[in-house]
């Protein structure tokens, strides 16, 4: 039972990044300028190098022949556990980093505590990811600026995606029943210890934007327990065709 916990936990965390790169990807050859373009499609890459490492340890937990291409690509809808977040579309550009910034301050106070798992396979690789987030987080926390206290229309765009993915946040720090074993074997992070340290840090970059935080009663969740948006069906129809089109190919 503990190493089925493990292994959805595991999930748990490279789904995130997985399905975020996908999203990113989507935009390659479509960013603004040509540096931010470049820069987006290296913030999807860094998320998949992180999925693969993640992915792996998964593999090697499992058995059973399993291998990372085949947990990556060839699940079911249901099978995923990502938030809702990451796999909402890339509606404008001020959607794209809003989206990114929420999850980009998460995933960084994650990954500082993830460094003081028990398990020492994913302590390290939140070592190695760390200082990729960290950039992540700098980097779409400057846009939401910018765009936030930019122009007139910037500012309407860029408010307009914080209010429609505010919803998502919560479910950030939802726990389920893998979460809440992991948590109990000091391999987990109880994200519940800084969920008020997240909102606060969001909340504060969102004023300096000149930009009104959210006040939301509800939250929309169901992504860490395999029910999605709409578009996730999407998300995996291209992103699984290769190898569901060729099976057992490999790269």
């Amino acid at each position: 039972m503990k190493h089925t916990h493990l292994y959805n936990y595991i999930l748990g965390i490279a789904d995130n990044s997985l399905i975020l790169a996908q999203r990113l990807g989507e935009l390659c050859g479509h960013g603004p300028t040509l540096e931010t373009d470049i820069a987006g499609t290296n913030i999807s890459l860094d998320l998949i190098g992180q999925a693969r490492n993640y992915y792996q340890y998964a593999a090697k937990i499992k058995g059973e022949g399993k291998t990372e291409d085949g947990i990556a690509f060839l699940r079911l809808e249901r099978d995923y556990k990502n938030v809702l977040l990451v796999e909402q579309p890339n509606e404008h550009f001020g959607y794209v980093m809003g989206r990114q910034y929420l999850f980009d301050v998460f995933h960084l106070l994650f990954m500082n505590q993830l460094l003081n798992s028990t398990d020492e396979t994913l302590a390290a690789i939140a070592k190695k990811g760390i200082k990729e987030v960290s950039y992540h987080k700098r980097f779409s926390g400057d846009w939401v600026k910018r765009l936030g206290d930019g122009t007139q229309e910037s500012n309407q765009k860029m408010q307009e995606a914080i209010d429609e993915l505010w919803v998502y946040t919560d479910e950030l720090f939802d726990q389920t029943e893998a979460d809440k074993a992991m948590i109990s074997e000091g391999i987990g992070i109880d994200t519940s210890k800084f969920k008020e340290v997240y909102y606060t840090e969001v909340s504060a970059l969102l004023k300096e934007a000149t930009l009104e935080v959210p006040e939301r009663k509800y939250f929309i969740k169901g992504g860490k327990k395999g029910t999605h948006s709409e578009h996730m069906g999407y998300i995996l129809a291209e992103m699984q065709y290769m190898q569901r089109t060729y099976p057992n190919m490999e790269w």
